[in-house]
């Protein structure tokens, strides 16, 4: 099977387990960002087995974000390799950063201490940087490249100006408002990502797309 393939059936791998992630916990009263202390303590006080479920899902998400970049890096390397790199930058910071955000979930379920959540919910909220990030580099790299169409990388800009508009008010979101503005970027990159896995699937080889 072709890398890009492969790299194709990654994305969308890892944009169903972003949700899944997402669809374990929220039923049980996953806490919102700015949530009072007394819910966030009730919340991983009680359900430390389902946060463990859904913090499983983890290494996988993040293995599949990694091929999905490469994949996406390599047909775009030899006409858009700058905005290709930017893309996978922004991937791979997610990354580190989501560990992050999952790693401090799981001390939670150990843990109540305040600072712990204000500290979940600062880098949680932050990582809106590196998901514009890669939206804007693979969003230009793959419509200069002709890759993806104009409406395609449209929806990634759109969702990264949201994402980084959140970011950038991260003491705000922080304090219980604006959330909505991250949350319609977060789905608008799912969306995003689910159409860059099946445009990965149809291209035939790893070779450069040239325009």
């Amino acid at each position: 099977m072709d890398f890009s393939r492969i790299s194709g059936l990654a994305a969308i791998g890892f944009a169903a387990l972003i949700v899944g992630g997402n669809l374990i916990m929220v039923p049980y009263g996953l806490p919102l960002t700015g949530a009072p202390q007394a819910e966030v303590t009730a919340f991983f006080g009680t359900n430390g087995g389902i946060v463990g479920l859904a913090s499983a899902l983890g290494p996988a998400t993040w293995f599949l974000a990694t091929l999905f970049g490469a994949g996406a890096v390599s047909v775009l390397w030899q006409s858009e390799r700058g905005w290709a790199l930017t893309g996978f930058a922004g991937l791979i910071l997610q990354n580190v950063t989501f560990t992050g955000v999952v790693a401090a979930r799981l001390a939670l379920t150990r843990t109540a201490a305040p600072p712990l959540w204000a500290l979940h919910d600062g880098v949680f909220t932050l990582n809106g940087t590196f998901l514009a990030l890669a939206m804007v580099g693979l969003s230009v790299g793959g419509l200069r490249a002709r890759l993806i169409g104009p409406w395609h990388a449209g929806l990634g800009l759109v969702a990264a100006a949201l994402q980084f508009t959140s970011a950038s008010l991260a003491y705000v979101v922080m304090q219980g408002s604006l959330g909505f503005v991250g949350l319609a970027g977060w789905l608008l990159w799912v969306v995003w990502l689910v159409l860059w896995g099946v445009r990965l699937l149809r291209v035939r080889s790893v070779e450069a797309v040239t325009p």
